[in-house]
């Protein structure tokens, strides 16, 4: 399940409904990332600016607020307990979320394992929803392809508002750092893992919600980006 990130698809694609074509939208921001130890939130969400299409989320304690960087060394946890500090010491370099040509993928950069969830990664290798995905350092795989989701869309609105609704699942990832968790290990919930986050898409969850728009003009739907 690791993929070259050459070759990227046309990263514009576009829904057809009654006619009218509703176009990926391009969000200030192209993804938010939140970082959690067990079932706890720790620290504000990072922002990826869409001019950043590489962004590092690493162990180390970084002062400076780089817009290309999430380092999480600095983050504080008054309930943070010593498996957490050990797991914590061993992200070092990390790993690398790359945006381009309409996908993304996910690059361990750490002496560490990195475990990935995507929903959309396993339906196209035709594997469980919840199947977690092991990365070495060196390792990569694509976790989104905007052409996927317009072909899921595209097929989801013949069927109604609650099938398109129903994507917005696909537009999130989970990441968790040194410790797996599924099947085949101890732990079987992300929020059972020491530190991991979850990055959110924002370009294909607005695009969802610009697809039931048109679906339902009378009604507005609750926001996929919310």
């Amino acid at each position: 399940m690791h993929d070259s990130m050459a070759n990227p698809p046309d990263p514009s694609p576009h829904v057809s409904i009654h006619g009218n074509a509703v176009p990926l939208p391009v969000p200030d921001c192209w993804c938010s990332i939140h970082y959690y130890e067990l079932n706890k939130p720790v620290g504000v969400p990072f922002l990826a600016n869409s001019s950043k299409i590489s962004i590092v989320v690493d162990g180390f304690t970084d002062p400076s607020q780089q817009q290309d960087r999430f380092s999480l060394g600095h983050l504080s946890n008054p309930s943070r307990d010593s498996t957490i500090n050990r797991a914590r010491k061993h992200i070092g370099r990390g790993m690398r979320v790359v945006y381009v040509g309409g996908e993304v993928f996910v690059e361990c950069l750490s002496e560490a394992s990195l475990f990935v969830q995507s929903r959309y990664a396993n339906a196209i290798n035709h594997v469980h929803p919840s199947t977690v995905c092991k990365l070495t350092k060196t390792q990569n795989m694509r976790v989104f392809n905007n052409v996927w989701l317009a072909g899921d869309l595209t097929g989801a609105v013949d069927q109604g508002y609650d099938a398109v609704n129903n994507l917005v699942s696909h537009c999130h990832f989970r990441v968790s750092f040194v410790k797996g968790w599924g099947s085949g290990y101890r732990r079987q919930e992300v929020t059972s893992t020491p530190c991991w986050i979850e990055v959110t898409l924002h370009s294909p969850l607005q695009w969802i919600d610009n697809v039931l728009l048109q679906m339902h003009p009378d009604h507005q739907p609750p926001s996929s980006t919310s």
